[in-house]
């Protein structure tokens, strides 16, 4: 009989698990969704300008090529719409519960007891043989705890939280942080703005994004001539394990990379103090690079004003910095998220009542970044140290599932199964051995690492290595649930 499957959340993970479980002809599943709308992320954000910057027929599931692509870096109505075309066409939003958001999830050494929030109030708890956690590595915003937020007189909002209902125009914008965020809503607000205060803790390396719009002629193409839009996908694949990933590696690309950056500053910021001010003292890719050809024009704008002096408070009428106040009528906290928390704040106790929570005090990790031992028949996607610096996470959340249809036929032989320690072990050396060459730890700070420092998102090997590792049997790295 076929396990029935809990699925909490309904972006791009969680769709792909339900898909690939109807394409498998196993119906016994629900998708638990806490907004009222499918998407995640690409639901959430739909801040000015908001858009991917990996390339959309890569970004894309590879069993549901898409023609209609209007881009070549698709924006946030285009991901979102393609998404719902997934749910649609694989018949699966039948199987989505929505505003339901899951509080717990508890193994009681046979099954998984799911409860979650009821929208009129109180709980529903409900069994499920299996749970796969899909939430995402970017879902909860971060705002910065500074003192004084909730004096402000004015209206603020974090980005991923955007407040459609207040007009820019003529105000006095401040937008604190310049990440990936920051930098697509920045030329944006910076149109609508009587001024423009950007707060800047730390410069980021921003390399050119050849942006294109795809005409009728060539969506055509794309989805009349056999092979095009694959080949295309494909190229642009192995444009990034081969030019990308051995940056990041600190391998022969990493000077190419640093040298693009600084010639695409020299050429979109004149004036060298503005120049300086957004030049990185950390190697390239330390933090997540930001691709991106609007954002440095916006900044030399007569309007905007980038301050680097430290944010003391926020008062009643703007930020205060150790130089004075920089007064505003509306803060933009493009600060980004709550990265290194993972599934925080559901609980999970898996066997023997043990709290995910303190097996990771120190850091999450997952065996491949999908199982975590002591919680049997429990799967992430996107989970510890599978977010990528350089290609589609869309990639490794396919590999992720597939491997975890292939746990699943095990179940009916064994039971519930989980990871073994020693494989964890194992799993835990290699990822610090990879670690090592990385640029991740040169001397930055980023969404990518715990206070600690540890790199707790990022996977720091190329995608065609995590596949194949994704795609070897489960067995003998699981074992049954509590045995030796």
């Amino acid at each position: 009989m076929a396990p029935s499957v809990a699925i909490i959340g309904a972006g791009f993970g969680g769709l792909c698990m339900a898909i690939q479980l109807e394409r498998a002809g196993i119906r016994s599943y629900t998708v638990f969704e806490k907004a009222a709308g499918l998407g995640g992320t690409w639901r959430d954000n739909t801040y000015p300008g908001a858009g991917c910057d990996i390339p959309s027929h890569l970004y894309s599931y590879s069993f549901e090529k898409y023609a209609s692509w209007t881009r070549r870096y698709p924006e946030q109505p285009e991901i979102l719409a393609y998404l719902e075309h997934c749910a649609d066409k694989y018949d699966v939003r039948r199987k989505i519960r929505f505003n339901s958001e899951v509080r717990r999830a508890t193994f009681d050494d046979a099954r998984w007891q799911v409860t979650t929030a009821l929208p009129e109030g109180g709980e529903h708890t409900e069994a499920f043989d299996v749970v796969v956690v899909s939430v995402g590595q970017l879902n909860r915003p971060r705002l910065p705890g500074l003192p004084g937020m909730a004096d402000f007189e004015g209206v603020s909002f974090h980005s991923a939280r955007w407040n459609h209902d207040h007009d820019l125009t003529g105000r006095r914008v401040a937008v604190i942080g310049n990440g990936s965020s920051a930098a697509q809503l920045i030329p944006r607000v910076a149109e609508q703005a009587e001024h423009l205060d950007v707060f800047q803790r730390t410069p980021n390396w921003v390399i050119p994004k050849p942006d294109a719009a795809f005409g009728p002629p060539a969506r055509l193409a794309f989805r009349l001539v056999p092979g095009l839009q694959r080949a295309y996908r494909e190229w642009i694949y192995r444009y990034a394990e081969a030019t990308l990933y051995p940056a990041l590696a600190q391998g022969w690309s990493a000077d190419l990379l640093r040298k693009r950056a600084l010639r695409h500053l020299r050429d979109q910021v004149p004036d060298p103090a503005l120049r300086a001010k957004l030049t990185p003292a950390y190697p390239a890719g330390c933090k997540r690079v930001i691709i991106d050809s609007s954002f440095y024009p916006a900044l030399t704008r007569p309007n905007v004003d980038v301050v680097t002096d430290t944010i003391v408070r926020v008062t009643p009428k703007g930020v205060e910095t150790a130089e004075g106040l920089r007064e505003a009528d509306t803060i933009v906290y493009a600060t980004g998220f709550a990265s290194t928390e993972f599934l925080a704040p559901m609980e999970i106790s898996g066997r023997d009542g043990r709290s995910l929570e303190e097996q990771w005090k120190n850091g999450a990790e997952a065996y491949l970044g999908i199982s975590v031992p002591n919680f049997p028949n429990m799967f992430l996607l996107y989970g510890p140290n599978t977010n990528l610096g350089h290609n589609s996470i869309v990639f490794m959340l396919e590999c992720q599932v597939e491997h975890i249809m292939a746990c699943l036929a095990h179940l009916s032989l064994n039971g519930p199964i989980e990871v073994r320690p020693e494989a964890m072990a194992a799993w835990r050396g290699r990822l610090d051995a990879a670690m090592e060459r990385m640029v991740w730890g040169g001397g930055c700070q980023s969404w990518y690492k715990t206070a600690e420092g540890r790199v707790t998102n990022n996977w720091p090997g190329p995608t065609t290595l995590y596949r194949r590792l994704t795609a070897r049997p489960p067995i003998p790295a699981y074992r049954p649930a509590g045995s030796p």
